[in-house]
């Protein structure tokens, strides 16, 4: 199999504008999300899909791979796709990398590739058990539930069991990670969105709601996610104390 990891990066963060060029702990974020895509030995090329020519300069100007992409695209998933259908080599499976988690684990990328053994699977992603109730209630987190062969049924954002309930159920963080076989991916750009989609903000429902599965990989990884500028100080602390 060959497999390409692709960055989606904006620059127009609402809440953090220029988040792709912000510097932690002397490099810029998404230096340090592509440093660790590098890392997965799985991945054949990493590149990052880029809106903005600012960004494009910067992953030049370190060696990185970059393709300039249209600023219109809603989501990250669209952005992965203009890239693929530009790329001129063909990849067999692409992996959408969130560009806001700066020490993504190599070994998670690795996971999802891996899935594809299966040759049933048409889009995985990951999961973490979540250990705490105030996780559990925090609508920003969203939840998976699957079946017993490890298939999403739904996600959700909202908290339904109360505490005492919690305690009694094994319940999933959903791991914003993607990866899909290049047919599936350029199936599911296509695809109109769905009144469930813009109600929850989540893109896979639509997939689902069109009879697409994914498969979800256990992790213990919990890669923290950068949203706002006061989450540089707290990620970099926790980065040097590890």
């Amino acid at each position: 199999m060959k497999v390409v990891g692709i960055i989606p990066s904006r620059y127009n963060s609402s809440r953090f504008p220029g988040k792709p060029l912000a510097d932690i702990l002397g490099k810029s974020m998404i230096q340090r999300v592509y440093d660790q895509s590098q890392k997965c030995n799985l991945l054949n090329k990493v590149v990052v899909a880029a809106d903005d020519e600012r960004i494009s300069f910067h992953i030049k100007s370190f060696g990185g791979d970059v393709m300039m992409t249209s600023k219109n695209h809603e989501n990250g998933t669209d952005r992965c796709g203009e890239v693929i259908r530009n790329l001129e080599e063909y990849y067999d499976i692409v992996v959408n990398i969130q560009g806001d988690e700066p020490f993504i684990e190599p070994d998670q990328i690795t996971q999802l590739v891996k899935m594809f053994e299966n040759t049933n699977i048409q889009i995985a992603s990951l999961a973490k058990k979540i250990d705490n109730y105030e996780t559990y209630t925090d609508n920003d987190k969203v939840k998976v539930f699957f079946d017993n062969q490890n298939i999403a049924k739904k996600f959700e954002r909202e908290a339904k069991l109360k505490e005492e309930d919690f305690k009694n159920h094994d319940i999933y963080k959903h791991i914003g990670i993607y990866a899909f076989r290049t047919k599936i991916l350029n199936e599911i750009i296509d695809l109109l969105p769905t009144y469930n989609e813009k109600k929850l903000r989540l893109e896979q429902v639509r997939w689902i709601e069109n009879n697409y599965s994914i498969h979800i990989g256990i992790t213990e990884f919990d890669p923290f996610s950068v949203d706002k500028i006061e989450d540089i100080e707290k990620i970099s602390e926790l980065h040097l104390k590890k």
